[in-house]
């Protein structure tokens, strides 16, 4: 079985997989629009994670996991737990498309996509309302703002051709926000 992540599964998947590629699925575009109450929010304060929309015109790259015996049962337990149950994720099968210059044909895997019809689904914004709303959100895993850096990265470093506007246009807005909340002793004496 072939698992598909395109958010914090491709730095942290939490389970035990036999190898992984880096690649994309066609069809659907990454975007901010699912919140997040648990790993990277609170109830409070929600966090945004990454869910994927429809969309004929695009590709969201990520990493596929090769999961194999007794990882089976495992990894799907723990991702229920982790993507359906917290997360209000559904799943579906897509074709992977491997990075990799000598792949042959796509892979069929598993990827959850959360919907309209979940709780914690916060649909779209603009980039600097998404990027106000990570930088004050932190969860059990972490802040948030590491969540959107860490994704950047991967982009970035594994995935350079790729095009990601909606990534990098909410990392460009969160890093014009921070200085404005970054206070030093000299500012504070100034005021």
């Amino acid at each position: 079985v072939w698992i598909f992540g395109y958010g914090s599964l491709v730095w942290r998947p939490g389970f035990e997989f036999t190898s992984r590629k880096v690649g994309f699925i066609r069809g659907y575009s990454r975007r901010f629009w699912q919140g997040d109450t648990f790993h990277r929010g609170s109830e409070k304060m929600p966090g945004r994670v990454v869910t994927l929309l429809e969309d004929c015109a695009a590709c969201t790259w990520g990493v596929a996991y090769e999961v194999r015996g007794d990882q089976i049962a495992a990894s799907l337990e723990y991702l229920n737990m982790r993507e359906a149950v917290l997360g209000g994720y559904d799943t579906k099968l897509v074709k992977f498309h491997p990075q990799e210059k000598d792949a042959e044909e796509p892979i069929l895997a598993l990827v959850y996509i959360a919907t309209p019809q979940n709780p914690s689904y916060l649909g779209p914004a603009s980039e600097e309302d998404i990027a106000a709303q990570i930088i004050v959100s932190s969860g059990c895993a972490g802040h948030n703002i590491e969540y959107l850096l860490r994704l950047a990265d991967f982009m970035r470093y594994f995935c350079p051709q790729a095009e990601d506007k909606h990534l990098f246009s909410i990392e460009e807005a969160l890093i014009s926000i921070l200085p404005c909340l970054y206070y030093t002793e000299e500012s504070l004496e100034e005021t």
